[in-house]
């Protein structure tokens, strides 16, 4: 299937993905920040050429118009101003002029609605005169405030009174403006499709030995420790690269080493049981005869042989164990499975262990068969019950039931066997299950081989179940096995 890779490609918010936004960020910044500047300036520069334009026109015309004071009005003065109005640049003005409670201008109105109250406060501020653009219904105007002054000095003037105002449509310069807009626009669009080409460029250089990387770990995890990833260049992503060899030569190295120790360890071990079995076997025999006589020895010598025969019997104990985890750790075991009574197979394994007095108690419900390897499921109950009968407290209980937890799951074969002593402390629980592992590190020396939990665990995994250790609220430790039930129908 390579349909899980591909999609990774295209995920939504994927390393690609997340590489072409920083490209079109930058780029969109980028044009932007042009575009704004540009049509900044270039708006500035034609609306102050215009607006200078005007201003300097204006003033002139002014300067060079004579007013005879005080004014009455009439059509004289609206024939000056018309006058002057026909000399604006660079467009057509109207001129307004504004005396005492006179009011005349060049057009039809004598008073204009574009002058706002604050130009006329600066016109009578300034005697040199002042301008102000203004929007009036969508429409820009510039506004020119141009005071009539006497002059009494060479740097000093006396107002007159007089104050004349040009008023000039600037939608020429407005259809300028919007065309610059629309040019910023119109060429910050294409920039960033063709800043695309170089993210794609980028993207594809900086993913693919990022893809390379990644099928490189998921080889190594699936056990290829040989993988290497072809180094290119010389920049971060071929030092990353070089690095991942390194690591990964160093990890096949370490690896193998661990194995071919390993190896060797197991080997040892099951040399050394099947070496000792022989010795055991003729050794067991001794001490079976000598058991048998030490009613007729003195008490020192009883003692002794006594000691020799129960340190035997563990000994043999322990080389069974030891390989019996050989044969796990080589995946040599092999699960003999038939179909079984779960509850008569529990009977059978206490009452071989003579386990049959009040000690231990049963829950077993009849009718429950199940596909088991009958020798290993007995070494796992009695493995359970004789730890909990060594470390916990009697009466042992072993329950047996079965559940199922969801309609798509399997039915469960469960067995719990729970004691009455003070339980397993927090900080052992995680490694109950462990080879050798003493809960007291002070007891060195324990009935068992030390093995007996880790074989319990490994005939649990050999039928596909699990097994967990806890603590009952009540008191006292439970182990609980889950097996996956697959039981023959009848007749099948």
């Amino acid at each position: 299937m390579t349909t899980g890779p591909r999609r990774s490609r295209f995920r939504a918010f994927g390393l690609r993905t997340r590489l072409m936004l920083a490209f079109l960020l930058v780029a969109a910044v980028s044009a932007g920040t042009t575009a704004a500047l540009t049509y900044r300036e270039a708006r500035t520069a034609l609306l102050e050429t215009a607006q200078d334009t005007a201003v300097t026109s204006f003033r002139d015309q002014v300067q060079q118009t004579a007013f005879g004071l005080p004014m009455q009005g009439g059509e004289d003065l609206e024939s000056v101003l018309r006058d002057i109005a026909r000399k604006g640049k660079p467009h057509p003005w109207v001129v307004f002029a504004e005396y005492g409670s006179v009011r005349a201008s060049s057009g039809e109105n004598p008073v204009s609605t574009v002058i706002t109250p604050e130009l006329r406060r600066a016109a009578r501020a300034n005697p040199h005169g002042s301008f102000e653009r203004v929007v009036k219904d969508g429409v820009p105007y510039l506004t020119i405030a141009m005071p009539m002054v006497f002059k009494t000095g060479p740097y000093s003037v006396v107002p007159s009174g007089l104050v004349l105002y040009a008023v000039m449509r600037m939608t020429d310069e407005q259809v300028n403006v919007d065309a610059l807009l629309m040019a910023a626009r119109d060429g910050a669009l294409p920039g960033l499709a063709v800043a695309l080409i170089p993210g794609l460029i980028a993207a594809r250089s900086v993913l693919r030995p990022v893809r390379e990387l990644r099928q490189a770990a998921r080889s190594m995890g699936s056990g290829r420790l040989d993988t290497r990833i072809p180094v290119r260049g010389s920049d971060e992503l071929a030092d990353l690269a070089r690095t991942f060899n390194e690591s990964a030569a160093q990890l096949e190295r370490s690896v193998r080493e661990l194995r071919e120790a390993e190896a060797r360890a197991r080997r040892f071990a099951s040399d050394v049981s099947h070496e000792l079995r022989t010795p055991l076997a003729g050794m067991l025999a001794v001490t079976e005869v000598l058991d048998e006589d030490a009613d007729h020895l003195d008490a020192d010598t009883a003692r002794a042989v006594r000691l020799v025969s129960a340190e035997t019997g563990k000994l043999a104990v322990l080389v069974e164990d030891l390989m019996e985890i050989s044969r796990f750790d080589a995946r040599a075991a092999e699960l003999n499975a038939d179909e079984v009574d779960v509850a008569e197979a529990i009977r059978k394994t206490l009452h071989n262990r003579h386990w049959n007095d009040d000690r231990v108690r049963t829950d077993l419900p009849t009718g429950i068969r199940a596909r088991l390897d009958p020798r290993r499921f007995d070494v796992v109950i009695a493995n359970l019950v004789g730890n909990a009968l060594r470390h916990g407290g009697a009466p042992v209980t072993v329950r047996l039931r079965t559940e199922t937890r969801s309609p798509s799951a399997p039915t469960l074969l469960i067995t719990e066997v729970a004691d009455d002593g003070p339980g397993i402390q927090p900080a052992v629980l995680p490694h109950v299950f462990d080879r050798f592992y003493k809960a007291d590190a002070a007891r060195t020396r324990s009935a068992g081989s030390g093995l007996g939990l880790a074989i319990t665990l490994e005939n649990v995994k050999l039928h596909g179940g699990t097994i967990h250790a806890g603590n009952r609220p009540g008191g006292g430790a439970v182990f609980t096995v889950e097996i996956p039930l697959h039981a023959e129908e009848a007749g099948g």
